[in-house]
């Protein structure tokens, strides 16, 4: 199976890699100005409910009268319906805009694989890739929207419910908030672990998916080779180790929620002792600090598994950015480019035709993986006139494909020159001269589709006589 050659970097970023996707966020900056809004109005209305209810216990319940009831009846429905159509119009959005950028990113990432030159393709396997374009994009998408968005609203409820418990009592308050110091210090105790061990799932995770992928499209040499017993085991250990990590993975989360839940619980323990005496003569205020208590226990929540998803982001993050900032070793000039025009936007009417002379001129080869002595042609030359019909014929591992492969610029030669009528294969393009070749593969593959679409990818201009 082919080695990931990224697996290796464990790198922590600044911010846990979300200045990185902001690219990607900024076409929709105007609707996530929107939702901000939306959150404001969420946050405001849920913070002013615990204010209606302790309205109604000091004027309606211990002052044992009704007078007014009916409009304050209405006020609060009004703002329970108001919460319940904004709150739906922000999922609706949210989830809008989190399938965009999930778009926008699965497009980017395969555009950009389509630039990467062949050696990228032979030192990651498909599973590696496939996950990095598939399952980090949908992470990262579900990061963006969902949880930064429940951000802004616990953020926004708990300035709110700040201002309103300061305004009433200072040390019930403080009582309210000590858990925040808690959490700080036990979240850097935590988070490296957390990181580590997430790092390491989405690692196995990949070649699992590898070692799927190549369990299908290799069935035929599975069989013949009579190795199934080999790669089932194979599997089996790998589904296993990523087992033994996630379990690790969730003990450490679950000691990191025991800690938070249990200062959590010791806050509301405390407003209810440090309280009880207002119970008495203010049960309104009694009951508005209550609620406040229990319902900053959710930001509280929130807070932890969003902090934890946080550190295993930033893996998805660095995965799927290192893809988009990876290099094509094989590239055209920007002159070539500019007379050529390139995969995307080639010129044609710059083309000149090709007669078909190849010649290696003092070629020097190895591979980009290759130790720097490690050469599989060395001052390699060979002509090989329009017309010829040449046959290669040696060991394996003698370079017959290589051959191959530099005439076709998968690869470049590390010295000397691949000439093409003469001139130097790297003042064209290389579309102009993949346009020009035939290459049969040792094992045909088919896209998916029928026969006749398979037929004319070559030639999407092909007449129905020629297919």
């Amino acid at each position: 199976m082919k080695q990931n050659n990224e697996k290796q970097k464990r790198v922590r970023l600044p911010l846990f890699g979300i200045p990185r996707l902001l690219p990607f966020a900024k076409p929709y900056k105007k609707t996530f100005v929107w939702i901000i809004i939306i959150q404001i109005l969420c946050g405001l209305s849920d913070t002013a409910r615990p204010v209606l209810q302790k309205y109604a216990l000091d004027h309606f319940v211990k002052a044992g009268t009704v007078d007014g009831i009916g409009i304050y009846a209405v006020l609060y429905a009004l703002l329970i319906c108001f919460t319940a159509l904004i709150t739906y119009i922000s999922v609706r959005i949210c989830l809008a805009t989190e399938m965009r950028m999930d778009r926008d990113m699965r497009n980017q990432a395969f555009a950009h694989l389509q630039e990467l030159s062949f050696d990228y393709y032979n030192q990651n396997s498909v599973g590696y890739i496939h996950a990095r374009v598939m399952s980090d994009t949908g992470r990262i998408g579900e990061l963006f929207t969902w949880q930064l968005f429940d951000g802004v609203y616990f953020l926004l409820y708990i300035v709110g419910a700040a201002v309103v418990m300061l305004s009433i009592d200072v040390a019930l308050t403080g009582y309210v908030f000590l858990v925040v110091p808690i959490i700080a210090v036990f979240f850097a105790m935590f988070q490296g672990r957390l990181f580590d061990l997430h790092h390491q799932i989405r690692e196995i995770n990949s070649k699992i998916t590898g070692n799927f992928n190549e369990g299908i499209t290799g069935a035929k040499t599975i069989k013949s080779l009579a190795i199934e017993e080999k790669m089932d085991a194979d599997f089996m250990a790998e589904t296993t180790n990523m087992k033994h990590k996630v379990l690790q993975s969730a003990r450490t989360y679950g000691a990191f929620s025991m800690v938070t839940n249990l200062a959590s619980s010791c806050a509301l323990a405390l407003v209810l002792w440090k309280g009880g005496i207002l119970a008495a003569d203010q049960v309104g205020t009694f009951s508005l600090f209550m609620s406040y208590a229990q319902d900053l226990m959710e930001p509280v929540r929130w807070l932890v598994e969003v902090l934890a998803l946080l550190v295993q982001a930033q893996v998805n993050i660095g995965r799927f950015t290192d893809l988009l900032t990876m290099k094509p070793t094989v590239t055209d000039t920007a002159d070539v480019i500019a007379k050529y025009g390139d995969a995307f936007d080639p010129k044609k009417e710059n083309w000149e035709p090709i007669k078909g002379d190849i010649e290696f001129d003092h070629v020097d080869f190895r591979y980009p993986d290759a130790a720097e002595d490690e050469y599989v042609l060395k001052d390699f030359n060979l002509k090989i006139p329009f017309g010829t019909n040449l046959a290669i014929v040696g060991e394996t591992g003698a370079g017959k494909s290589t051959l191959a492969s530099l005439v076709c610029r998968f690869y470049e030669p590390t010295a000397g020159r691949l000439l093409i009528d003469g001139r130097d294969a790297r003042d064209r393009s290389q579309l102009w001269l993949h346009s020009a070749l035939g290459y049969v593969l040792q094992s045909p593959h088919l896209f998916s589709g029928t026969i006749r679409q398979n037929l004319v990818y070559g030639r999407p201009d092909a007449t129905e006589e020629e297919i």
